[in-house]
């Protein structure tokens, strides 16, 4: 079978980390990209805003692209489009409410005149080049979330997206897992399933159950105000939250640009019934005392400059956090956030707030048996686990071994593998670019590792600026050498030290300048090197040397 007939699985993200997932599907000549999301800065990515992936490959190939197709309307799976639609302008397809929060993200970056957009409902199919892509009703933590047939002349491939199995959900209906077994019946080639709770054993919860345990929140704080923060984009726990704070006769709040942006949205679109005179503005809120008022902000992961941590922080203009007020967080902290969940909490300690987290949550994740589900009904020829860190990608590659798929046939990717697949065999034949591109303000990309190893080395140890006057011809020092630190030493404190740093660069520039011919390239490296070989002798410490020179005729 020749290579063009096979079909080409290309992740540019997802895959090694949660977040930032990004798939390219290509067949003869056309390609879709499955998601498009951003993921956010590790602690030492000191001054990015985001990270997206590198789509070089998308970039290269940008007359095959044929549009993006989306899963659902979270950060992890949308936020890069922005950024990478002013790169290559394609349609975007993905169901209505996914598709009115992207139009959000459009309108801020002032896209939305110039980027198609294409709503489809469940059920329903769309035409890509080679490809019919079918849109199948999922569950998750965001209303709308889908999951993907797609449809190809090798045969069918199951995208899940973001997915859990409620078949009570609070909006919409239960996942439709007959059209996931009629697939099976027919044949599928491969499973894409996502792999974030393949650790957890059992099942996750339906969303229902953080709806009872608002209501004993609620009745046992009577008295108290009540501030909960969750992810702006489940609207459904902020609808469970709204339906028990109208039982309770309580108005409601929404702080948080995230977080009013999405519900507004919601709204608009019917995906949140909220009844009349229950919402308030935060200027009203002065107008009632406080067993009348909920607050629902974000903040849940402890951003710092989310709505929660300012509050705890006492950084808020508008709301000042009370003693014996009720602080719910209604989510777990994602890896690597625990820290700064950890440091708002303890903050609202101290202000004497009272804070609940347990059972506040439900994941919209599948654990182990609902991905065992999926398996069973869907019984694919290969799997595929994505979106996961490794070691929930190799755990998934057991259960899908354990669920009866040979071990050559689970494919652990990684984000750039090529993998070609036939109706009689699959392998990775290959790799394209693949990696992060850091966002930061309105640069996209032009912070490299350069850029961020010297941040690094300037938040640790400072910089020090060398500044000299030489005569042009001659090279006599005319003036200086000057020192001045930032970040280094307090200078007034240290008056020996930069004294002492001068004589060692002057006596270095001396036996420097004695010889004929001296470029500036020397000199500058004469500078760093005498008065970095001395500051660490003296202070076990290398900041950063800016030698700068004037010359004067």
């Amino acid at each position: 079978m020749s290579e063009n007939s096979n079909i080409k699985i290309i992740p540019l993200g997802g895959l090694e980390q949660i977040g930032m997932n990004m798939t390219a599907f290509e067949y003869n000549g056309s390609i879709i990209v499955v998601d498009c999301g951003l993921s956010f800065p590790d602690d030492d990515m000191l001054g990015i805003d985001c990270v997206i992936p590198d789509i070089t490959y998308l970039r290269e190939n940008i007359d095959k692209v044929k549009g993006f197709v989306i899963t659902h309307g979270h950060e992890d799976h949308i936020g890069a489009l922005p950024y990478v639609l002013k790169e290559i302008n394609v349609p975007v397809y993905g169901t209505k409410l996914t598709i009115g929060i992207i139009e959000g993200k459009l309108e801020e970056h002032e896209l939305l005149d110039v980027v198609k957009r294409k709503v489809v409902k469940f059920g329903q199919s769309i035409h890509l080049g080679g490809f019919r892509i079918e849109f199948i009703r999922t569950n998750h933590s965001i209303a709308d979330a889908a999951a993907l047939a797609i449809h190809t002349p090798v045969g069918v491939i199951v995208h899940t997206g973001d997915f859990k199995v409620d078949y009570t959900p609070v909006f919409g209906d239960a996942i439709n897992l007959a059209r996931f077994s009629e697939l099976g019946k027919r044949g599928v080639l491969a499973l894409m399933c996502d792999s974030t709770n393949v650790l957890r054993p059992g099942f996750t919860p339906s969303e229902r159950k953080v709806g009872k345990t608002f209501d004993h929140i609620f009745a046992e704080h009577t008295k108290n105000r009540i501030i909960i923060a969750t992810f702006a984009s489940n609207v459904d726990r902020v609808q469970q939250i709204i339906n028990t704070a109208c039982r309770y006769n309580r108005k409601v709040i929404v702080e948080g640009r995230s977080m009013v942006n999405i519900i507004s949205v919601a709204r608009e679109m019917e995906y949140l019934k909220i009844p009349d005179n229950t919402l308030i503005s935060i200027e009203e809120m002065e107008n009632y005392t406080d067993d009348q008022l909920v607050l629902i902000t974000t903040g849940s992961q402890g951003e710092s400059m989310a709505a929660l941590s300012r509050m705890a922080a006492s950084l808020h203009r508008k709301v000042r956090i009370k003693p014996n007020d009720t602080i719910v967080f209604s989510s777990t902290p994602i890896p690597g956030n625990e820290k700064a969940v950890s440091k708002v909490m303890n903050e609202l300690y101290q202000q004497g707030a009272d804070v609940i987290f347990q059972d506040t949550h439900v994941s919209g994740h599948a654990c182990q048996e609902e991905i065992k589900l999926m398996y069973a009904l869907i019984k694919p020829k290969y799997a595929i686990p994505v979106h996961g860190e490794y070691q929930h990608l190799r755990q998934h590659g057991r259960l899908a071994q354990d669920m009866g798929i040979p071990k050559e046939n689970v494919f652990i990717m990684e984000s750039g593998d090529v993998l070609s697949i036939g109706k009689d065999s699959a392998g990775i034949t290959g790799r394209v670019p693949a990696g992060s591109v850091l966002v930061d303000g309105l640069g996209v990309g032009d912070v490299g590792n350069i850029v961020l190893r010297d941040r690094q080395n300037l938040a640790e140890n400072g910089i020090i600026i060398v500044v000299l006057t030489l005569e042009k011809y001659s090279n006599q020092i005319l003036a200086g050498p000057d020192i001045v630190t930032r970040g280094f030493v307090y200078v007034r404190e240290s008056e020996n030290l930069i004294e002492n740093a001068k004589e060692v660069v002057t006596q270095a520039l001396l036996e420097c300048l004695e010889g004929r011919n001296v470029d500036w390239g020397k000199i500058k490296m004469v500078v760093k090197d005498s008065l970095g070989e001395y500051l660490w002798k003296t202070m076990r410490r290398s900041p950063m040397i800016l030698p700068i020179i004037m010359e004067v005729e």
